[in-house]
């Protein structure tokens, strides 16, 4: 199957980011209603203004011209990054306690903590939604048979094993299988089988496979080579697709987590981070998939933007929170000028690991024959 048109990429990429983006910020910008706090502007976008229009709470509504995020900018804040003025002469008493800064530290917090909360519960919604509507996939984790050069079989594991526990973690379905596996090629993991009335432990070791989708794109994944039973498809009631909802949420987040770690101890390269342009090319290839794939790929770009916002580093949300924490811990804020270089350098930071995400995905273009 061919690559999706630009047209189609940028449709994609719009499609996803924006209501995700204006999500993410209606959070802060709700929670910051309840509290009290007056928003002087609200973005979609960075830089220069293309439109907007002032409400009547002196809100300034916009859209921007660089559309790879956005941001509500509080009264009090002298910068979109939330870094606190200077100084606030001249405010009445009353436009005082509107400010962000003149709040207690717990509303502070949970202001900050909206935004990536809002995008963590659209991506449960969104699993939760497919599970009451599909159902979920039951099979038992009991061995059928073999791939050929099976690490799983080299291993010493046999047909009729029945899998019950993965590095340490219980398995009671053979879909849960692949979240202890498919990150970690190369690795080790300890699998325990029941074999009749025995527990058996066997140490496979994960083979590497470098696998293609239908549009060329490439992932290093881990294979251990068994195949399962056929299983059934059981269908659930609310309250338990929102549980599965959450529980698939934190466990692309775990995935995330491992993947981050694997870059920095060397395991996985550098090249295997991706920013906007490959976030709009998978956009428009999922979205010439269909509706269906095309929400479920939203869900996990939602989960990202969470993920990501939520790392402590300074002008990020999680930037945010460390400093509270501090502010917690010392039972007063930190000095105007250490939180500014604090910003200033999470800034740059962010800036920089753009810039390599940027170079990987525009290295990995078919004209330079990624």
């Amino acid at each position: 199957m061919g690559s999706p048109s630009m047209l189609t990429m940028a449709i994609g990429f719009l499609l996803v980011l924006g209501p995700l983006v204006v999500l993410h910020e209606l959070g802060h910008y709700l929670v910051g209603r309840l509290f009290g706090i007056k928003a002087d502007a609200f973005s979609v976008g960075f830089g220069k203004e293309l439109a907007g229009f002032t409400d009547k709470r002196g809100t300034r509504w916009k859209l921007s011209a660089l559309p790879l995020g956005g941001y509500v900018q509080f009264a009090g804040d002298m910068n979109p990054a939330s870094a606190p003025a200077p100084g606030q002469d001249g405010l009445t008493p009353a436009e005082r306690a509107q400010t962000f800064h003149a709040k207690p530290l717990w509303q502070r917090a949970l202001v900050v903590l909206a935004g990536p909360l809002t995008n963590l519960i659209v991506a449960v919604l969104i699993f939760a939604a497919f599970n009451f509507t599909y159902g979920r996939l039951v099979a038992v984790p009991e061995v059928q048979a073999f791939a050929q050069n099976s690490p799983a079989q080299a291993a010493g594991m046999q047909v009729g094993d029945r899998i019950v526990a993965v590095s340490g973690e219980r398995i009671e379905n053979f879909n849960e299988i692949p979240q202890y596996v498919v990150p970690y090629p190369g690795r080790t993991v300890p699998i325990a089988v029941k074999r009749g009335e025995q527990t058996v432990i066997l140490s496979v070791k994960v083979a590497s496979a470098l696998e293609k989708d239908r549009f060329g794109n490439e992932a290093r994944v881990g294979r251990i080579g068994i195949a399962g039973g056929v299983g059934k498809v059981v269908p659930v009631g609310p309250g338990e697709a929102v549980t599965l909802g959450v529980e698939q949420s934190f466990g692309v987040m775990r995935m995330m987590v491992t993947g981050i770690v694997q870059i920095i101890t060397g395991e996985r390269s550098v090249k295997e981070l991706g920013g906007p342009i490959k976030i709009a090319k998978y956009s428009g290839e999922q979205l010439s998939l269909g509706w269906l794939q095309f929400v479920q790929f939203a869900a996990l770009i939602s989960i990202n933007l969470a993920f990501i916002n939520i790392l402590p580093i300074p002008g990020l949300d999680g930037g945010h929170l460390a400093f509270y924490a501090a502010e917690a811990v010392r039972r007063k804020p930190l000095d105007l000028r250490s939180q500014e270089w604090a910003v200033r350098t999470g800034v740059a930071l962010v800036l920089t690991l753009m810039l390599i995400v940027t170079i990987n995905d525009i290295v990995s273009l078919p004209i330079f024959g990624g």
